[in-house]
């Protein structure tokens, strides 16, 4: 039997950061720590490079970087797998990549998900435990991070066509085939009806297992033709930037797979992570009871195609504002605020709205837009 294990998203900052300085694992872990020590592979979502790097590159929210005292922290618990496909693995450019990847080599952490080119980012990892092939592919959606030519190095983008074709290869060369996804919407618990198609696609191509991270919150899973999807595991080991939170962001699951060669089985173990205390801790019997009742109304709602498509309808018409504030031509954050409270109109005329629209949607017009965009 191999026994896999995969959390989300680990950016150990602000109190995590100090406890790794002072070398106080135990603090970090608690009672957690044991789980780690039971399995083959211990896979954690890597959110950010790692390294003391002055210049962060333009791009569009928070530029993050964990000190090397990160890499420390990965061992004590056993951590010998990192993703790196994500949103801010570039965030200190090339320097910061590259860091990254050589730290995890000399400490014998292997990392998938990123590199030097858009072959290497693409690159699965296929590992041998106790005599099954386990392959891991892990994609991004495309934001500042991902890379699109061998020229450019980066992330590996969330690309269905490309990740067909990835998969069809891994599953030629392994037993099972785990693909760890980084994307959804920040704050919301539900996979949008395209997140949802994508993922499901993926157990079609040949899939055995979809992991996703990337909301800061944990969200529910299903059984897609026998095969589980998990939307989003939440946070893992990521101590808010604001001070200390008491809401979804510190509530997460880890997933533990026990994998035979007839069959997937898994468990899950919810913790609390960061709140008025540092570090991991698991849920009491009432935080768990709790735990398992949102869960399964989250799992619902996911089985069920026209509740998701309701609720997502609804998680749009929440951020109608400030998606529409970047149509406009205010320019502040104190004018945005004046925007999402109906202090000052919308003036992008309905003209305007479908022809960004047409823009946005069509895929020959997005594509020039992308490349006009994005050239320097």
């Amino acid at each position: 039997m191999a026994k896999i294990l995969i959390t989300g998203d680990f950016c150990p900052i602000g109190r995590v950061s100090n406890l790794g300085k002072k070398k106080e694992y135990d603090l970090i872990y608690n009672d957690f720590f044991l789980l780690f020590k039971e399995n083959d592979l211990n896979i954690t979502n890597l959110e950010c490079p790692v390294g003391d790097f002055k210049v962060p590159i333009e791009k569009v929210g928070p530029n993050l970087r964990a000190d090397i005292d990160a890499v420390a922290i990965l061992k004590y618990a056993d951590f010998n797998m990192v993703t790196l496909a994500n949103n801010h693995i570039m965030d200190y450019g090339i320097e910061g990549l590259l860091n990254t990847l050589e730290l995890c080599k000399q400490n014998n952490i292997i990392s998938v998900g990123a590199g030097e080119s858009l072959t290497e980012a693409r690159r699965f990892i296929n590992v041998n435990i106790d005599g099954l092939k386990v392959a891991i592919l892990n994609f991004a959606e495309n934001e500042f991070s991902t890379t699109t030519a061998d020229e450019v190095m980066g992330a590996n983008p969330l690309n269905p066509i490309w990740n067909y074709y990835d998969i069809i290869e891994a599953k030629k060369q392994s037993d099972y085939v785990f693909v760890v996804v980084h994307g959804g919407h920040e704050g919301y618990q539900l996979p949008s009806p395209r997140m949802q198609d994508t993922y499901r696609f993926f157990i079609d191509a040949g899939a055995d297992v979809i992991v996703g991270h990337h909301p800061h919150c944990y969200s529910g899973y299903e059984l897609y033709h026998g095969k589980p999807i998990f939307y989003s595991l939440g946070n893992f080991l990521f101590d808010s930037r604001l001070g200390v939170r008491k809401d979804k962001w510190n509530e997460g699951f880890c997933v533990q797979f026990n994998l035979t060669h007839s069959e997937i089985l898994f468990s899950i173990y919810p913790y609390k992570q960061n709140d008025d205390d540092v570090g991991l801790r698991k849920m009491n019997e009432k935080e768990t009871e709790d735990f398992n009742c949102r869960l399964n109304v989250l799992n619902e709602i996911i089985k069920n195609r026209e509740l998701l498509v309701q609720e997502y309808e609804k998680f749009v018409d929440s951020r109608q504002r400030s998606f529409l504030f970047f149509l406009q031509p205010y320019s502040n954050k104190y004018l945005r605020a004046l925007f999402n409270r109906h202090l000052i109109p919308d003036i992008v005329t309905s003209t305007k709205k479908r022809m960004i629209l047409n823009v946005v949607r069509c895929e020959a017009h997005r594509d020039v837009l992308l490349n006009l965009l994005d050239s320097k």
